[in-house]
C-alpha cells in the first residue's frame, strides 16, 4: 500500500515537473521578439502644423482601469491582482467620459490593454478609439499568453500597449524597442519597453516629433538608465536635425531636481524604488515640463488613504524651439487609475535661421 501510495506521489510530481518545463519551453518560444525598429504608418501626405499656434497634448497612464482608488497591487507589497469586473468596467467608462471632455490635440496613453484577463477581456484600444474619433496608433510593449505570478491567482494573458490619439493625421508614426533585457526566465514574462513615435510635418519644413513613453519600473537602475539615455539620444538627434521635439508619458522616475518627500512621507516599496532623472542628462536648454504642485501617482502598496506615497512620475520633455505655454496636472484624486493625466499647452517655435 505504501509502496503504490509513493509511486502515485512521485507519478505526480514528474507530471508536474513535465508541465511546468513545458510551460517554460512554450512561453520561451512565444516569448515577445519585436523588431528594434517597426513602422506602423508610412504616408506620401498627412496634415501640417503651423509655427506660433496653441497647439495641446495630454498624457495619461490610464492603469487598464483596474487601478482604482480601492485597489492595492501585488506587485507593489499589496495583495490583489485584479478588480472586480464591475469596479474594472466603471473605471473605464470614467476614463472614456473624462478623455471625450479633453480639449487636447493630441492624447498619449499607457496601460491600455486588449482582451487580458486582468481588464476582463476589454478591448481598450478599440473602444477609445471609437469613442474618441481620433487618428488612433498603438504599439505593444507587454504582449505574454500567460504571466504565471502570484501562483494562487495567476495574471494570466496579458496584451497591452501605448497609445497615441490625435486630431491630425502623421506622416510616419513607428514603434522602437528600448535596449535591455532581462535574465531568463523573468524576460519571458515582463514587457518589452518601447517609444512611439509620430512625426507631424510642420508649416516652412521639419517636423513634430512626438514620443511616447512608459518606461520601466521594477527592473532596476541598469535598464532604466540604458531606456534613458536612448530617448536622449534619440531626441537630442532629432534637434540636430532642426525637428521640434517633446516626449512625455510615465517615465517611472522623478524629474531632474524634484525633493522625492514633496508630497508626503517618502516610504519605500520592495519591487519599486523612486529614483530621480539625473540632473546632468539633457543639456541645459531643453526643459523639463511638469505641475509641481499635485502628484501623478500613487503607490499600490495599500487603497488610496491620506498617507499613501505620491510621487510625480509623469511629464514631458522639451527641445528648446518648442515654447512651453502652460503645464498642468488634473488632479481626478487617482479615482479610475494609479497615475492623474498631465496636460501641456505649448507652441512651435519659428526657425531663428
Amino acid at each position: 500500500m505504501r509502496k503504490n501510495l509513493f509511486k502515485l506521489v512521485l507519478t505526480v510530481i514528474a507530471f508536474a515537473f513535465a508541465f511546468f518545463i513545458l510551460f517554460l519551453i512554450y512561453s520561451t518560444i512565444t516569448f515577445y521578439k519585436p523588431k528594434d525598429k517597426e513602422v506602423l504608418l508610412s504616408l506620401h501626405s498627412s496634415d501640417t502644423l503651423d509655427v506660433n499656434v496653441n497647439y495641446s497634448v495630454l498624457s495619461w497612464n490610464i492603469g487598464y482601469a483596474g487601478l482604482g482608488d480601492n485597489m492595492d497591487f501585488f506587485y507593489d507589497g499589496g495583495k490583489k491582482v485584479r478588480d472586480s469586473k464591475e469596479r474594472t468596467l466603471q473605471n473605464f467608462d470614467s476614463i472614456q467620459s473624462f478623455l471625450k471632455k479633453a480639449d487636447a490635440n493630441f492624447l498619449m496613453l499607457q496601460e491600455v490593454d486588449i482582451f487580458s484577463r486582468r481588464s476582463y477581456g476589454t478591448n481598450q484600444l478599440v473602444l477609445l478609439s471609437q469613442s474618441l474619433k481620433k487618428y488612433t496608433y498603438f504599439a505593444h510593449n507587454y504582449k505574454v499568453s500567460f504571466v504565471p505570478i502570484p501562483l494562487k491567482s495567476p495574471m494570466g494573458v496579458v496584451n497591452s500597449g501605448i497609445v497615441t490619439l490625435s486630431d491630425f493625421i502623421p506622416q510616419r508614426v513607428v514603434r522602437y524597442q528600448l535596449p535591455g533585457l532581462l535574465p531568463w526566465p523573468k524576460r519571458i514574462f515582463s514587457l518589452r519597453r518601447c517609444i512611439l513615435v509620430c512625426r507631424y510635418p510642420v508649416k516652412g519644413g521639419n517636423e513634430l516629433v512626438l514620443i511616447n513613453i512608459h518606461n520601466s519600473a521594477y527592473e532596476g537602475s541598469t535598464l532604466n538608465n540604458e531606456e534613458l539615455n536612448f530617448i536622449k539620444q534619440f531626441a537630442i538627434t532629432e534637434y540636430q536635425k532642426g525637428n521640434f521635439v517633446l516626449a512625455g508619458g510615465d517615465w517611472n522616475q522623478t524629474p531632474p531636481g524634484l525633493s522625492l518627500d514633496k508630497f508626503g512621507e517618502s516610504y519605500e516599496i520592495e519591487n519599486f524604488s523612486v529614483r530621480p532623472i539625473p540632473n546632468k542628462l539633457m543639456p541645459t536648454n531643453w526643459i523639463w515640463g511638469y505641475d509641481s504642485s499635485k502628484p501623478t501617482n500613487r503607490f499600490l502598496d495599500k487603497p488610496l488613504s491620506d498617507n499613501t506615497r505620491k510621487v510625480i512620475l509623469d511629464f514631458f520633455l522639451i527641445s528648446p524651439n518648442v515654447e512651453l505655454v502652460e503645464e498642468k496636472t488634473i488632479d481626478l484624486h487617482f479615482k479610475s487609475s494609479d497615475h492623474n493625466p498631465i496636460i501641456l499647452k505649448f507652441k512651435l517655435k519659428p526657425n531663428q535661421n
